[in-house]
């Protein structure tokens, strides 16, 4: 359905009833706060140990450039032209296109509900780490003492001591996003950011400083050349990028709408993903640095105390942390590092969700966050505040990622790029304001070179999921919180995607005076971007 007559001024109204950044500025830092996850810290430093070691920088490199940066790209572009939510935006480049939205919003809500959970522990141990509370058994606290985690199954025992974190970590975040955009968002990303950085370099200096971090770093950083004959290692520098940059799944297209009309985007999406991968080889630094002391102090080779994910964070960080001087420091430094970008993280996720239902049923700022956050939050707490928590969380963020993320991500790059054929006119509209120009080269990456990348990564993780079962779980488990999640949120979002929009909303098209005509010389087409001539 396309715009009613009088209906010109109304996507300003809309505009300022959305909220937006202040600033480019806000949003740069907004945009790096939400790409800059707990997975740069504890994923890409392993991976790229796994995968050649300093080699590992080339395909990072060429998959940062050929697909990360121009798939961000496209997120920009379809939340800048078209100013609305993920589900908005879709159903303005084509009204059958919204499921998509819906689709990436759903992802969104489970990832937040999961996500803050990490965050909980994180903040339990950044008080922890001031009396080194895990004693000489970091990985038997972890599990026993602290998660009481027990035999696999699901279970109603709480666990006092992640129920009261996580609740913090939710009160928290909703009274941010209470706030809006600019107070709430905007202002955490001011603030937080730069003092993530701070924090960060501090931490990296500290593991310099300990005895056999040299031996770390030659393990992060020789080069084994020969991986890069190796697909699957290509493959990893792919995924890798997807889930580093936030791309794929609703947060950038969101951010992006609320930006001023006239800002660089493209310049914007460079420096962000840059600065994201800077901060990933920064976490090498300091991950390895600190994995070498380790490896020195209880001589073994570092790859037989190299690890990722949760057992990095949770198990071998304190291990370092009870052997290295001034461990004390070091831990508040990683632990409320994680916090932070864990934080910034996770107010991007939930504010998908939060716009797209402002943007579907018209509410205010706070009647949408407690309509969103206060179910996430008992979910959250019901589920992960459990001693079965750490399985369940385990198994939905290995499937959510994997077959949600990823599928979600290249379907709406096939449809936005083949189907719709929107490539041209979401360039030029990049174009308008922003420099380097987007065009021929762009639109290849986009349409042929991502969705290859994607495609393969997809192809190797279904394989070795079906090769054996992921992590040895039991089929119920795997199948509860894993498939039936993978196959329920498509269909879900497809049919939030028939409820009817609040009226007067302007669907399929940019609304009036969001699409500025292009400048002289501009290279454009016969096609809009509904693909009508």
């Amino acid at each position: 359905m396309g715009a009613t007559a009088g209906q010109s001024a109304q996507p300003q109204d809309q505009d300022s009833r959305r909220g937006g950044f202040s600033s480019r500025k806000v949003f740069i830092l907004a945009a790096i706060g939400s790409a800059v996850g707990l997975g740069n810290i504890w994923r890409f430093p392993y991976v790229a140990y796994e995968n050649g070691g300093g080699a590992f920088l080339l395909p990072y490199l060429v998959a940062l450039l050929t697909a990360g940066i121009p798939f961000l790209l496209l997120d920009y572009a379809l939340g800048h032209r078209h100013r609305g939510s993920a589900p908005l935006s879709f159903a303005r480049l084509r009204r059958g296109a919204e499921g998509l939205g819906w689709w990436q919003v759903g992802i969104c809500f489970v990832i937040a509900v999961y996500y803050a959970a990490v965050i909980a522990w994180a903040l339990r141990y950044t008080f922890f780490s001031l009396d080194e509370a895990w004693g000489a058994d970091p990985e038997g606290f972890f599990f026993g003492e602290f998660l009481q985690a027990g035999d696999i199954a699901v279970t109603t025992d709480v666990v006092p001591g992640v129920l009261v974190p996580l609740a913090i970590v939710w009160v928290a975040v909703l009274a941010i996003m209470a706030l809006g955009v600019q107070r709430g968002i905007g202002t955490v990303s001011l603030v937080f950011i730069p003092l993530l950085v701070v924090a960060f370099i501090a931490l990296v200096v500290q593991a310099l400083l300990l005895p056999g971090a040299g031996t770390g770093l030659d393990a992060l950083f020789t080069p084994d050349w020969s991986a890069l004959a190796s697909a699957p290692v290509w493959a990893a520098a792919y995924g890798q990028i997807f889930f580093s940059l936030s791309i794929g799944f609703g947060v950038m297209i969101t951010y992006a709408s609320y930006v001023d009309r006239r800002e660089d985007m493209t310049g914007s999406g460079l420096v962000v993903g840059f600065s994201n991968s800077g901060f990933e080889l920064l976490a090498g630094i300091g991950v390895f640095a600190a994995l070498g002391f380790m490896a020195q102090a209880n001589g073994v080779a570092v790859d037989e105390v190299a690890g990722d994910g949760i057992g990095l964070a949770f198990v071998a960080f304190p291990a370092i942390i009870s052997e290295a001087p001034g461990g004390g420091l070091l831990g508040v430094l990683f632990f409320g590092c994680l916090v932070i970008a864990g934080i910034t993280s996770l107010v991007s996720v939930i504010e998908v969700v939060i716009s797209a239902v402002r943007d579907k049923l018209d509410t205010s700022r706070v009647t949408a966050t407690l309509v969103v956050g206060v179910p996430a939050a008992v979910l959250s707490l019901v589920l992960f505040s459990t001693t079965s928590g750490v399985y369940v969380l385990d198994v939905v963020d290995r499937f959510v990622n994997q077959y949600g993320i990823l599928v979600v991500a290249l379907l709406s790059m096939l449809a936005v790029s083949w189907a719709l054929r929107a490539l041209p006119v979401l360039g030029g509209h990049l174009n308008v304001h922003g420099r380097p120009r987007m065009g021929t080269g762009w639109r290849v990456l986009t349409s042929v070179v991502a969705p290859a990348g994607l495609a393969v990564v997809l192809v190797l993780s279904l394989r070795e999921d079906l090769a054996a079962a992921y992590e040895g779980y039991p089929t119920w488990l795997l199948v509860g919180f894993g498939w039936v999640l993978v196959v329920a949120l498509p269909v879900v979002g497809f049919l939030v995607a028939r409820l009817p929009w609040r009226d007067g909303t302007h669907l399929e098209g940019p609304p009036p005076g969001s699409d500025p005509a292009p400048p002289a010389g501009a290279v454009t087409t016969g096609h809009d971007a509904e693909g009508t001539r």
